[in-house]
């Protein structure tokens, strides 16, 4: 809140001298489009109106029906509302002349300019072109719907202008109201989703720990049957036999290997089981953000090791040596969650692993390694509030300066990033996170490669008990 405090000046200050003046102008140019409309003092009264009502009404069908009616009241004009909804046709009318024309507004019509047809005129409401990316199927000629006026021989030049205008702001409610409505069926399927994900995914995931937990178990039976023949065979003449050799080296492959293969599945379940619980949170779909569950950590067992593990194998598969770490084994004093904060690393050594390049040492030695750490930093947030910087340094040339400004921005990818897959959302995602705890996220370049920082403030942890949330 600091933060914001201070900087509003400078966002105002800003705002005055860019936005302000755009917005400004615009006014401006509307004060003259309407003096050239000269709408009459009725007319006025009518867009008004409509505006005004238009936020009173809730349901969908309110407010077509208010959009059919204002023409009635107020200039005695038969009305006809097209909605195209999902390639289906809603439609509402008010036509008491209709007898006379039996097909009066019977018929979905599809005009894409303003059109005189059959005694009415035809007016196309097309959606906003921001909003009609939101929608699930984009319509044809972007028209949300049609709205028609009759009879049409009463409608001069200006109140055809008039009505167009008004059709304007009909296509703005409707299209807006319809975005709601989807929104709020997406609201629905989300609320929905995270009851399915919590019995699907969360509860059945945990089962898994179980199933390891008994598969270790059964290669510790086989190490220990593996002791137990080992032993026996010690005094037995058959040791010296080279197909019992074999034998027992084949079943101490078979140990070691399963052993192996267990431990790399436990490491990859634990991993992706503390993804899952962490994005999938039921807190972060009913606040619409995400919500941090913050405590204090020992950041080297819980949150690096795991990590350095996770990626060694392909570490070693590019030659990229691991440097002395700088991460002391013991609790920092930074309250985070660990779950987001775990994900933070996990982006940085990926990149890591795809990125680094080798250069030469000041011993001439050409080589790529990957480094980490971290240091104190005493009142960085202000006086009293200390931080920690957080490292992970990679070999290679540095980021071009241009693109250095744009290295968080989502969808962004550097120069050098086009021989490996990709989206750029890892780095906004981190920066995302980094934020949240508080924290700044930034780059800067060394003498060997590049370092990703980011800095979080110190913070006690809350001695208080959390209760449980069901």
């Amino acid at each position: 809140m600091d933060r914001m405090m201070q900087s509003s000046p400078l966002c105002l200050l800003y705002l005055e001298h860019k936005w302000a003046l755009s917005v400004k102008r615009r006014i401006h140019e509307k004060i003259d489009d309407y003096a050239d409309y000269q709408f009459s003092t009725l007319q006025s009264t009518v867009l008004n109106i409509f505006f005004d009502l238009a936020q009173e009404f809730d349901s969908s069908r309110d407010l077509m029906t208010l959009c059919v009616l204002i023409p009635k009241v107020f200039f005695d004009l038969d009305c006809g509302l097209f909605l195209f909804k999902d390639k289906k046709v809603e439609h509402i009318t008010l036509c008491t002349e209709s007898g006379n024309n039996p097909k009066l507004f019977r018929e979905a019509p599809f005009f894409t300019q303003p059109t005189r047809h059959l005694g009415c005129y035809y007016l196309p409401i097309k959606g906003n072109k921001e909003l009609l990316a939101q929608l699930p199927i984009v319509p044809e000629g972007n028209l949300i719907g049609m709205l028609g006026i009759h009879p049409d021989h009463r409608l001069n030049e200006h109140d055809r202008l008039f009505f167009e205008k008004y059709t304007n702001r009909v296509g703005f409610q409707l299209h807006s109201r319809m975005i709601r409505e989807k929104n709020q069926e997406h609201l629905q399927f989300i609320r929905s989703l995270v009851k399915d994900i919590g019995h699907n995914v969360i509860v059945p995931n945990m089962y898994f720990k179980l199933f390891y937990r008994r598969l270790e178990g059964t290669i510790n039976a086989v190490r220990d049957l593996y002791t137990e023949v080992q032993a026996g065979s010690l005094s037995a003449s058959s040791q010296d036999n080279p197909e019992w050799r074999n034998f027992m080296i084949k079943m101490r492959y078979i140990y070691e290997a399963l052993e192996d293969q267990s431990g790399e599945i436990m490491r990859h379940y634990e991993n992706t089981s503390l993804f899952l619980e962490t994005l999938l949170r039921r807190s972060h779909f009913e606040q619409g953000r995400y919500v941090l569950e913050k405590k204090a950590c020992n950041f080297k067992k819980q949150i690096i090791d795991p990590q350095i593990n996770r990626f060694a194998g392909q570490l070693r598969e590019r030659g990229i040596e691991i440097a002395l770490a700088g991460i002391p084994d013991q609790e920092i004093e930074v309250v985070v969650d660990i779950g987001l904060i775990t994900q933070v690393y996990a982006n940085l050594f990926s990149n890591a692993v795809k990125y680094t390049a080798p250069v030469m040492d000041d011993k001439g030695k050409r080589g790529k390694f990957i480094s980490y750490g971290w240091q104190e930093m005493p009142n960085y947030f202000g006086p009293g509030r200390d931080g920690v910087k957080l490292n992970v340094f990679t070999t290679g040339p540095h980021i071009p300066e241009a693109e250095r400004v744009h290295l968080f921005d989502e969808g962004f990818r550097a120069s050098n990033t086009q021989k490996e897959p990709g989206t750029g959302h890892g780095l906004f995602f981190i920066k995302e996170i980094v934020e949240l705890h508080g924290g700044r996220m930034g780059y800067e370049p060394t003498p060997m490669g590049n370092n990703f920082y980011f800095i979080l403030p110190k913070e006690a942890a809350d001695p208080r008990p959390k209760r449980d949330e069901t």
